[in-house]
């Protein structure tokens, strides 16, 4: 019984939120175009493996060049289960499953270390309380299994994170070097000592690594600082006022959790010198035009703790007269907290509406007479929300993402399906449209908001296909 009971004190934490994730990987599989480069790496480290003439990236290079050192460490690690899916014959996106799941175990494993710290300094109720607000966000686990560098830096030590991965995170070890400087935790000598070795190693790395797979010498992260700081190209994908990382993205990420932070630092002093590098991180990023929450996210977990206990401070005394009233508004915000993850889920589950398209193709759409293969095009709208290439499947189907064709030329090409944002294409029939997340509406009731759905990508037949013509379709 002493050893069931220590079992799930060690590891009940880590399933409750190894399941959430899990969960948000097998509802919401797909990727989008902010994941396409190390979701397209794994996908061809998985298949192609040595024939890098056959990779993705080298058709579709992207704005700048990505390090392919985080896509071959979560490849190797899903390698056997997309070896089995393989022999099996199972379609691909068992293999996105794999590298997604991989990648969350990272992640989490990274979490519990940080977990861990957090009940040896603060006690098992803070740790508890940590973990029930990291579970009721929704960001922090949805965002844990998604191939984005930032979540590959998140999981991964500072400085090779910084080097490989992403420039920015520089952002915030700085900060917390100059904290550790300040206070003598380390020496200044130890310290640029640990950093030129850590630096020359991991340089030497990702250049040797990636500057085979992009057949050039490389240091792609030089190229992405020289992008975003240096000429702020970034801008040009949108911009942000200076404030929209306090007042926008942490309260959505952090909910319940954001006011509690800031009353975390007021109620125990030690939770300072903890808080104040990533505030400083989060300021310092906010000098740049453009923001998103992806970019911040490796600060969550350190507001989750001062909000952890603030929360335990205010349950702990709720029998109190002030605090009474404390303790409930808090169990409040705890339950609009999981109402607004719950429906963030729900709008993010919409969000992908090609790959849920392109399976709806697979499912209907085999074309047994008239033709050798089902050829797809799939345009640049579709190609950015929810379609990869662990989203096709094998023969007789193939595809397209040729890009640049004008919409009159399609009549003139050979291509048995299209996915388009297009509801109209000469020579084609729109077959069936997915409708995708477009908005929120209040009403009176309950539920008081609801999703507004739009349709956002169309299967288009040719028209010269009679089979397909003829076939029954959903309709658009």
């Amino acid at each position: 019984m002493a050893l069931s009971s220590n079992s799930k004190q060690v590891y009940g934490y880590d399933l409750l939120l190894g399941l959430i994730a899990a969960f948000y990987v097998f509802m919401a599989p797909y990727t989008k175009v902010e994941e396409s480069f190390n979701v397209q790496a794994m996908h061809d480290i998985l298949y192609h493996r040595h024939h890098i003439e056959q990779y993705d990236h080298l058709e579709f290079p992207g704005v700048v060049p990505r390090t392919f050192i985080g896509s071959i460490l979560i490849s190797a690690l899903a390698s056997p289960v997309a070896l089995a899916a393989s022999l099996l014959q199972f379609p691909k996106l068992y293999s996105l499953y794999a590298v997604r799941l991989a990648l969350g175990f990272i992640i989490l494993s990274s979490l519990r270390f940080f977990r861990i710290q957090i009940r040896k300094n603060f006690g098992s109720q803070v740790e508890a309380f940590f973990v029930l607000l990291t579970a009721i966000q929704f960001h922090m686990l949805f965002y844990c299994t998604r191939p984005l560098p930032n979540i590959l830096a998140f999981g991964l030590g500072q400085v090779f994170a910084t080097i490989v991965f992403r420039c920015d995170i520089l952002l915030l070890v700085s900060p917390l070097g100059l904290e550790l400087l300040l206070t003598r935790s380390i020496s200044l000598r130890k310290a640029v000592i640990s950093c030129v070795i850590a630096a020359s190693s991991f340089i030497g790395l990702t250049v040797m690594v990636d500057s085979v797979m992009w057949r050039r010498m490389l240091w792609p992260e030089l190229e992405v600082f020289w992008f975003n700081s240096v000429l702020n190209r970034s801008s040009e994908w949108g911009t942000h006022a200076f404030h929209w990382y306090f007042t926008s993205a942490l309260p959505r990420s952090l909910l319940v959790a954001y006011p509690l932070s800031v009353l975390g630092l007021f109620l125990d002093r030690r939770i300072r010198i903890y808080v104040i590098p990533v505030l400083s991180f989060v300021t310092l990023y906010s000098k740049l035009p453009h923001k998103e929450l992806r970019f911040i996210i490796s600060a969550l977990p350190i507001f989750n703790l001062s909000a952890a206990v603030a929360a335990i401070r205010i349950y702990n005394n709720r029998k109190k007269s002030l605090w009474k009233y404390l303790n409930i508004a808090m169990l409040g915000l705890f339950l609009i907290s999981l109402g607004c993850t719950i429906l963030t889920f729900m709008a993010s589950y919409e969000n992908y509406p090609s790959g849920h398209a392109l399976k709806a193709l697979h499912k209907m759409g085999y074309v047994k007479h008239n033709s050798n293969d089902s050829w797809v095009h799939i345009d640049t709208f579709s190609a950015m929300n929810g379609i990869s290439r662990f989203c096709e499947n094998h023969e007789p189907w193939r595809y397209s993402k040729e890009e640049g064709i004008p919409i009159q030329e399609f009549q003139q090409r050979n291509f048995t399906y299209l996915l388009s944002e297009h509801a109209q294409i000469n020579g084609y029939k729109c077959l069936l449209s997915t409708t995708g997340f477009s908005g929120t509406r209040l009403h009176a009731g309950f539920p008081p908001i609801s999703l507004v759905k739009k349709p956002k990508v169309n299967v288009h037949g040719n028209t010269h296909n009679d089979e397909i013509i003829h076939r029954s379709w959903p309709g658009c």
